[in-house]
């Protein structure tokens, strides 16, 4: 006699809804795997298109070792004809989105770990910066060296979003006027001609040696600039303008114990009819400083129009007939069409302040922000 279970099946519709419930999370799961997968590709495909392709590539470009570098015989090939084609190079107000290289270079006589944490905080995109660094001959600029080094270790070896395009050291080949880095010592007026020529030299080196032709931008930054805004590329370069300077300020603490900020880099000015009188009275090999009672100007000191109220406006503009060298975005085309830090008197002008007469000579405009701050270290 046949015989018919009439009991309903849960067991099996059960057996149907975990199957389901599993699929579903196995799909998510699938998902989520492909999408952290996609993230880091494209981060390595940016990486790996901003690298070199052959061993004459400037340091700017990451290098990478041809797989093949001898024929079947043996012999070495011949290094490759590179074509760069400098005319398709942009330097826009949007240099994030164009993918522009910014070649970032700081001559450091010493090694502040709040500069390098600074550097590290900066939003734009790590595999389109490169850095350039000169280190002094001398035993502040070993221990400099040995720092920067080991900082560098660290970061190159981390997360693949921190890691930088490229990064060159070098050492100075000639000696340093000064031996002491104290701020006192170095800031005296008698120094100053001897001082700023060999950071002439030390900034046209750095320069010459590094850039590249992919360089959109040069962002010169002093190894004591502490704090800066992440978006510091991105905000200078949103003018559009050959040459600006932002206002490099100090934190400090009042006699009430109360922490403010006053301006640091007196570098970057407009000028006056004063300082034109007195340097018509200047011999040839004389030079004309900035910030010392002794050799009054009466120019117009931009740290010194910095508001820091509520009418404070970081976009103001000012054209400018100086400036300094704490932080500074020039357009690589300024560099490529001649202009460098003059080591001599030009103009009665040296170093940076030099570089913007030289920069205005080429016709380019030179320009300041009064109101966008970045902070010395303050010893």
């Amino acid at each position: 006699m046949p015989y018919f279970d009439m009991r309903p099946a849960r067991s099996n519709n059960r057996t149907t809804a975990l199957g389901v419930l599993l699929g579903v999370v196995f799909i998510y799961f699938l998902y989520s795997i492909r999408n952290a997968s996609v993230d880091q590709s494209e981060l390595r495909l940016r990486v790996q298109t901003s690298a070199a392709e052959n061993p004459l590539s400037p340091p700017t470009s990451a290098f990478r070792k041809q797989p093949n570098s001898q024929n079947a015989h043996g012999v070495r090939r011949p290094p490759p004809v590179v074509h760069y084609q400098l005319n398709n190079l942009t330097s826009t107000a949007w240099p994030a989105q164009k993918n522009e290289k910014v070649l970032i270079l700081t001559p450091l006589a010493r090694f502040y770990p709040e500069y390098w944490a600074n550097l590290l905080s900066l939003s734009y995109p790590h595999e389109h910066i490169s850095l350039g660094f000169i280190t002094p001959k001398t035993k502040e600029g070993n221990a400099a060296t040995a720092a920067l080094q080991e900082a560098i270790k660290d970061t190159q070896s981390g997360p693949v979003e921190q890691r930088f395009q490229s990064i060159t050291i070098l050492r100075q080949d000639f000696e340093p006027p000064l031996n002491s880095q104290d701020e006192k010592e170095r800031h005296k007026i008698e120094h100053q001609k001897a001082r700023r020529a060999s950071m002439a030299q030390a900034r046209n080196s750095l320069l010459f040696t590094t850039i590249g032709p992919s360089t959109s931008w040069v962002l010169w930054l002093d190894g004591d600039v502490v704090e800066s805004p992440a978006t510091l590329i991105q905000d200078l370069a949103s003018h559009d303008k050959a040459v600006i300077a932002p206002s490099c300020m100090q934190r400090f603490i009042n006699e009430e114990g109360q922490e403010e900020i006053r301006a640091y880099d007196f570098n970057t000015w407009r000028d006056s009819d004063v300082a034109q009188e007195l340097a018509s009275k200047l011999g040839p090999e004389e030079v004309l400083l900035e910030g010392y009672a002794e050799m009054a100007t009466y120019r117009t000191l931009m740290t010194k129009l910095a508001k820091t109220g509520s009418d404070r406006d970081e976009r103001r503009l000012m054209p400018l007939d100086g400036v300094g060298g704490t932080a500074l975005l020039v357009k690589a085309e300024v560099h490529r069409d001649g202009a460098m830090f003059p080591p001599f008197p030009f103009y009665h002008l040296i170093e940076t302040e030099g570089f913007a007469k030289m920069a205005r000579r080429l016709g380019f405009d030179v320009w300041g922000l009064p109101d966008y701050f970045v902070y010395h270290y303050n010893e």
